[in-house]
Formats: C-alpha cells, sequence, structure tokens
C-alpha cells in the first residue's frame, strides 16, 4: 500500500511538473535577429563603412610607401656592396633595421589588435550598435518577448519567420 502511495505520488509530481514547465514554455516569447543584415542595409553603417575604408586605404598607403623605401635600400645596399667599406655597409645596415623597426612599430600601432584600425572601427560602430540594441530591447519590451536572437552570431538551425524582428528593426533603425 505505502508502494502505491509513493508511485501514485510520484507520478503526481510528475504531472505538475510537466504542467507548470508547459505553463512556463508557453509564456515565453522568443524572437530573432540578423545584424548582419541590419548591418549591410542601414544607411548609418553604410557611411561608417566608407568613413573607415577611407582611413585604412591612408594607412595601406603609408604602409606601401614604407615597404617601398624598404625595398629600395635593401637594393641600394645589394648593388652597391661590393663598392662599400664595411663600414658604411653596416650603417646602411643599421638604417635599415631602424627602418624596419619603424615599419613593424607602425604595423602594429595601426594594424594590431588594439591598433588606430581597431579603434577607428569601433568608434563608428559603436553608436550604431547601442542604437540597433536599444531599438531591439525597446521592441521587444512593446511586443512582449522574452529573448530575442541573433542568427548571425548564433547556432540557430530552425526558427520560423514570423519570429524574425529584423526588419521590424531596420524600419525603426531608419526612422530615427
Amino acid at each position: 500500500m505505502k508502494r502505491k502511495l509513493v508511485v501514485m505520488s510520484i507520478g503526481a509530481f510528475v504531472v505538475l511538473t510537466g504542467a507548470a514547465v508547459s505553463a512556463l514554455a508557453q509564456e515565453v516569447k522568443i524572437g530573432y535577429i540578423d545584424s548582419i543584415k541590419i548591418f549591410a542595409e542601414n544607411k548609418e553603417t553604410q557611411e561608417a563603412e566608407r568613413l573607415y575604408r577611407q582611413d585604412v586605404q591612408q594607412w595601406e598607403a603609408q604602409k606601401q610607401r614604407m615597404e617601398q623605401e624598404l625595398a629600395r635600400m635593401g637594393d641600394e645596399l645589394t648593388a652597391q656592396s661590393p663598392m662599400l667599406s664595411e663600414e658604411k655597409k653596416m650603417e646602411r645596415r643599421l638604417e635599415m633595421n631602424r627602418k624596419m623597426d619603424e615599419y613593424k612599430r607602425f604595423m602594429e600601432e595601426t594594424f594590431g589588435d588594439n591598433g588606430l584600425a581597431a579603434k577607428r572601427n569601433k568608434e563608428l560602430t559603436q553608436p550604431i550598435v547601442d542604437k540597433i540594441n536599444r531599438i531591439i530591447e525597446a521592441l521587444a519590451i512593446e511586443l512582449e518577448y522574452t529573448m530575442v536572437f541573433d542568427v548571425a552570431n548564433a547556432n540557430i538551425v530552425y526558427a520560423d519567420k514570423k519570429l524574425d524582428l529584423t526588419d521590424l528593426v531596420l524600419t525603426r533603425l531608419n526612422q530615427q
């Protein structure tokens, strides 16, 4: 008898727990956005990309000038080496090493992880990302979404298109 009571209690607990989980699951509303599409179709992002590309082109031109100078110095040293004294050869090698160090420093300061390019990219895009996040948060609150995922950064295998908030975000973003 006790065993039957324990089994019935466990059964009732499972049924009640399942019902509670089911009720909770029905309250959860999930949506998603595609940040790649938002960035590609947003005018502000396109302008930020244009400005960033301009800056990178200038840095690339400076990099190319430095590389050409290093190549020229190497070619001159090779061509003139038979005519130069050991002292002059050493002087030119030291000058090339100094230029190479300058080049490496430029590359790290400009294109390194915390370089000018990364800082400029963040400077141009962070205000846009913040604006997009505010819009997503406002939409989620307004439309009573519990969670909003980004399909560009998540491993979402399937999502119903009715849950896609991307076009709503783009519309609001372009209205501002």
